[in-house]
């Protein structure tokens, strides 16, 4: 194996010791959308896919949104937390020092973008949101909140991107009514991946 797939296998080793349940599948469901919109990501897009999120795996380490005032500077410091987290880990494994410095670049601006890789893994954070973290996030915290999260996920999202998540459908008809809230704008052909 790799260095690149030890560090990976490392990643998942914490995601998997998450008190929240779906910090595991996010993660992989993460790069499953990084795939669909970029069919040749490299390796160092799929680290930064898996390991965005890893902070909130340590709970120790953890940041706690009822620490911050608002949900943009909460969001900054996730991120810029993981990348704290992941530059720790890497520093174990024979990874050249640009790789590094690209992932820890990615990771840090994944919730807000700014450059093409970031972009990437904000959009494919956003769409796993969607698809895996809405139903449980819904459950744990109400309609209001959901819609809010899902707001704020939705208005970042590259604008091709915004079309995709119509195509989502769930069992939960409350959440079937939040999408098309938040996608009734959409116009054009739906360029729509299959899930």
């Amino acid at each position: 194996m790799s260095a690149i797939d030890d560090l990976k296998e490392e990643i998942k080793e914490t995601l998997s010791k998450s008190k929240v349940p779906e910090d595991y599948l996010h993660a992989q469901n993460t790069v499953e959308w990084l795939r669909k919109i970029k069919p040749d990501a490299d390796e160092i897009l799929i680290v930064a896919a898996l390991g965005h999120d890893v902070e909130r795996a340590i709970e120790e380490r953890k940041i706690r949104r009822e620490d911050f005032s608002d949900f943009d500077t909460f969001k900054e410091a996730h991120a810029q937390n993981s990348a704290r987290i992941l530059k720790e880990k890497m520093e174990k494994y024979p990874i050249g020092n640009a790789q590094k410095q690209r992932i820890l670049r990615i990771v840090t601006r994944h919730e807000t973008g700014g450059d093409p890789e970031s972009d990437l893994i904000r959009d494919a954070d956003a769409l796993s949101f969607f698809d895996v973290n809405l139903p449980l996030y819904f459950r744990r915290e109400g309609r209001e909140r959901a819609m809010e999260r899902s707001r704020w996920g939705y208005e970042r999202l590259s604008p091709g991107i915004k079309d995709w998540v119509a195509g989502f459908t769930y069992d939960n008809e409350a959440l079937n009514e939040i999408v098309r809230a938040l996608s009734h704008d959409c116009k054009g052909e739906s360029n729509t991946p299959k899930k």
